[in-house]
């Protein structure tokens, strides 16, 4: 239901303003232009509260979250954290009243996932993922030709990342901090891939090959997966592969294989490749439309003024989180797993 009459009217803050990517600013910058009204930091380095008060002069600055709930008025919190305090943090600021905006991945398990959906639904609040790249360029392009039956049937999409290096020493490669090798990009490449595949998910298997770098990362034991793999069966007999490494001295070109029963497309990083079989096979190469990530603070504007429906729903933020959940715990107990939720 709609709560604003504006906006405006929708006080914003983040959690989380390290120097990485800048993504608290930009964050607030996107949430500014969607109309929304930046009032609130939440960062443990104090320097970097000082960077935030430049970039938004008058804007609270906070060194905890536990402040910021006691102290502001805010509406919307956008956490922009580790990923295994996602879910803690989402949920200190639900039950505090506040609709939360989490960066991706949603949460590391499943039940993270469920706690933080039902505590949304128990106050009546707004809570979302920031996949703005759903709308990536390329998925735009892949949804555009899919939906006109380009390819035909989609029957397997291969996903596909990494090569051969050390991974570097940051939180990001703790896999009780990050959840795991496949987590990181993981989730973009499934979020992309659930576009495209409109069938249920029945079951997941995962694989991973662990240990190589653990001697020369400082997080030892704790090291991701040097290579994850998982499979993703549908309920209409179509299936995903994906996997991330950091050992494959020969990976595979681009992002997504997209395998059709009349023709093949390949997302690259620069543009797609479009192969269609018969007596002549016609490879058509192209550029991707302009991406427009800008449409996620917009829509979530849009839900919570107008009560537009939010594209990105947890329920829908979930379904990869599941996916990486199962393949983890599939590839620990060497058994494919059948999904909770389709």
């Amino acid at each position: 239901m709609p709560q604003f009459a504006k906006a405006q009217d929708i006080s914003v803050a983040v959690v989380g303003y390290g120097g990485a990517f800048n993504m608290g600013r930009s964050h607030l910058e996107q949430m500014r232009d969607a109309g929304m009204t930046p009032k609130a930091v939440v960062e443990l380095d104090p320097a970097r509260l000082e960077v935030a008060k430049k970039d938004f002069p008058g804007i609270e600055t906070y060194a905890t979250v536990e402040e910021m709930l006691k102290t502001s008025s805010v509406n919307l919190v956008t956490i922009i954290t580790p990923h295994n305090t996602h879910a803690p943090l989402a949920l200190a600021c639900l039950n505090a009243g506040k609709h939360v905006v989490c960066e991706k991945p949603f949460a590391i398990t499943t039940d993270e996932c469920d706690q933080m959906i039902a505590a949304a639904k128990k106050h009546g609040l707004t809570l979302s993922t920031f996949h703005n790249r759903h709308w990536d360029g390329c998925v735009l392009k892949a949804v555009e030709l899919v939906n006109a039956g380009v390819i035909g049937d989609v029957v397997r999409i291969d996903c596909h990342m990494g090569g051969h290096g050390k991974p570097g020493d940051w939180w990001r490669t703790s896999k009780t901090i990050s959840g795991g090798i496949l987590y990181d990009w993981g989730v973009h490449l499934l979020e992309y891939s659930l576009q495209l595949i409109r069938s249920d998910i029945t079951e997941v298997c995962g694989f991973a090959k662990k240990g190589f770098w653990k001697k020369q990362s400082k997080w030892g034991e704790d090291t991701n997966e040097d290579e994850g793999f998982a499979v993703v069966r549908f309920a209409n007999g179509a299936w995903i592969t994906l996997i991330i490494s950091s050992i494959d001295s020969n990976p595979r070109r681009g992002l997504l294989d997209i395998v059709g029963t009349k023709g093949s497309l390949l997302l690259d990083w620069g543009g797609y490749e479009l192969t269609i079989p018969g007596t002549d096979t016609v490879v058509t190469k192209g550029k991707y439309p302009d991406g427009r990530g800008d449409l996620y603070y917009k829509n979530v504007a849009e839900h919570m003024v107008s009560g537009v429906p939010l594209i990105i729903t947890p329920e829908w933020a979930r379904r990869p989180i599941h996916v990486l959940d199962l393949a983890s715990q599939s590839a620990t107990t060497g058994r494919s797993l059948p999904t909770r939720y389709a």
